[in-house]
């Protein structure tokens, strides 16, 4: 009973997190469709204006009459918006999980992810001890090009005084966002400098990247992580890609755990990549979408080599049209635990208002003809607590608890049994080690100490780090030692983790192994955080495993 309430305390933050990202942003029909009331646009293959809707004379709008009529008569003021906004939010609410109503407010955040930029200073910060603290200047944004450092300290924002004032982290994003070619004033005060350092940053469009991490593994195998398919995933795809291979890449780890997916024509490319000329990758069919069947060409880079593809319970849509193609096409082993299952497609309709409908309008199949949707017959909830569900009733720990009816057997051409209606089942399980996790372990990334803890100690130590060459020789020769870890300890009992010897015995590897990746991260970003916790990742090793044999 203990471990399930561990493992569960430990990764609910983490499904609830990909659940709300999945049930909003996931899953656009090609390219993002724009439009209003009286026609519509497409952006990504060249405009085309489709016929104009113009009501029929004489039709009576209910909702529009009930709205006039309570904004004119009601006892007392209404806001005619946000009934408006209710109105059309509870119409969704009827639907599939996954078509959402976006108001105005938050339409900027919600395409930006995709969109695959914003627009801004380019740097990734955190707030500690009262103070904004540049974790890394994004690569190609404006603060790299003025030489903006990590562990630099912004001070001062347009005259104002921003340190020890208790600021958060959306006035930071308020204060440094905006748009392209406006300036924004920043003081600095950086490590062993006496002064404070002025820059004048003009704004620009920043990348928001869809690799996490691409590194070589050992001198054949390479990793690519995609975090997401948004408008520049294949394109930074090809760039990884490319980058492996002069370094010697001829055998392949595609690591899609947590991606929630994205756009299907970005999916489509990457899928391409891997598959020979003519085999079907998906196809998408609707009430009122004919069906469309999407085929690999000749372009692909990596159709013969070996690879493995690693997914879980947050890969969804997008990923689930790369994985299922792989899957079913018998390309490569699927590795991993069972994906979130979405099967549905959709298309979004700017309004005149700045607000946006998603609309669901077809379903999407795999090679073989399977749609991995799950059933959302019991409503939302139970919809996006199945993925909580999976961990209490064992599946995260045995295959063998999972059960698909035969009706959804499908077999590809090699013979192997494949199944639709709840997400892509792997080829190669890997269930959750919980062996180490306890409530003290939980504590620790609740209340942020790892990651405090690791940056100052890399923000502290960061010219000593440096001097390793790179990421692999840290991994190789620097280790978190009993002094180290035992300060650990006692500064996360100084930040109200309590001390539990027993249970620290019991995760102190996993400690380890968080402390020493978070501190790759701060001086060598993703690649190293990730170099170093595969050590410990069974799913990756996994992969490892089968690609050595």
């Amino acid at each position: 009973m203990n471990e399930n309430k561990d493992r569960y305390r430990i990764y609910h933050p983490l499904i609830i997190a990909s659940v709300l990202v999945i049930g909003i942003l996931i899953g656009a029909y090609l390219s993002v469709v724009t439009g209003a009331w009286l026609g519509r646009t497409e952006i990504g293959m060249g405009k085309k204006i489709f016929p104009l809707r113009v009501p029929e004379i004489g039709h009576f709008n209910k909702l529009n009459e009930i709205i006039n009529y309570i904004d004119e008569y009601y006892v007392d003021t209404v806001d005619r918006s946000k009934l408006e906004d209710k109105a059309i939010d509870a119409i969704f609410q009827e639907l599939d999980p996954h078509s959402a109503y976006i108001p105005p407010s938050d339409l900027q955040a919600v395409n930006e992810s995709l969109e695959g930029n914003f627009e801004g200073i380019g740097i990734e910060f955190n707030i500690r001890n009262d103070s904004i603290v540049v974790i890394s200047a994004i690569s190609g944004g404006p603060s790299e090009a003025l030489g903006i450092q990590a562990g630099d300290r912004i001070v001062m924002i347009d005259g104002d005084v921003v340190a020890g004032k208790g600021i958060v982290s959306k006035d930071v994003i308020s204060k440094l966002r905006g748009k392209k070619g406006t300036k924004v004033t920043v003081q600095i005060f950086r490590r062993n400098t006496k002064d404070l350092l002025k820059y004048i940053i003009t704004r620009d469009k920043i990348p928001v990247y869809s690799i996490d991490a691409s590194y070589m593994v050992n001198d054949s195998i390479g990793y690519i992580k995609v975090n997401r398919f948004a408008e520049t995933t294949y394109e930074e795809y090809l760039q990884a890609f490319d980058s492996l291979s002069k370094r010697g890449m001829t055998r392949m780890i595609l690591d899609l755990r947590g991606n929630p997916g994205g756009y299907l024509n970005q999916a489509k490319d990457l899928a391409d990549e891997f598959l020979s000329d003519g085999k079907v990758i998906v196809f998408t069919e609707g009430r009122a979408r004919p069906k469309k069947i999407y085929k690999a060409t000749s372009k692909g880079g990596f159709e013969n080599k070996d690879m493995v593809v690693l997914i879980d319970e947050g890969s969804a849509s997008a990923s689930e049209i790369v994985s299922g193609a792989i899957q079913d096409n018998d390309r490569a082993l699927i590795v991993g635990r069972r994906s979130f299952g979405k099967g549905l497609v959709q298309e979004q309709a700017d309004m005149p208002d700045g607000s946006a409908l998603r609309l669901t309008i077809a379903r999407y199949y795999t090679p073989t003809g399977r749609c991995i949707q799950r059933s959302y017959e019991e409503g939302k909830e139970a919809y996006y607590n199945d993925i909580t569900e999976r961990f209490k009733d064992g599946e995260m720990q045995d295959k063998d608890s999972i059960h698909f009816p035969d009706s959804l057997k499908f077999t590809t051409p090699k013979g192997k049994v494949v199944y639709g209606g709840g997400g892509i089942m792997p080829d190669v399980y890997v269930p959750i080690d919980t062996s180490e996790n306890t409530e003290y372990l939980t504590d620790l990334f609740i209340n942020g100490v790892v990651s405090q803890f690791s940056f100052e100690y890399a923000d502290k130590h960061r010219a000593e780090l440096s001097k390793f060459a790179d990421a692999k020789k840290y991994d190789k020769n620097f280790n978190i030692d009993d002094k180290l870890f035992n300060d650990f300890i006692t500064y996360a009992e100084g930040n109200k983790v309590k001390k539990n010897p027993k249970e620290i015995k019991r995760s102190e590897r996993l400690i380890k192994y968080q402390l020493k990746s978070q501190i790759a991260r701060n001086i060598w970003n993703n690649d190293g955080y990730y170099l170093v916790i595969h050590h410990i990742d069974d799913t990756f090793q996994k992969g490892l495993e089968l690609l050595e044999k």
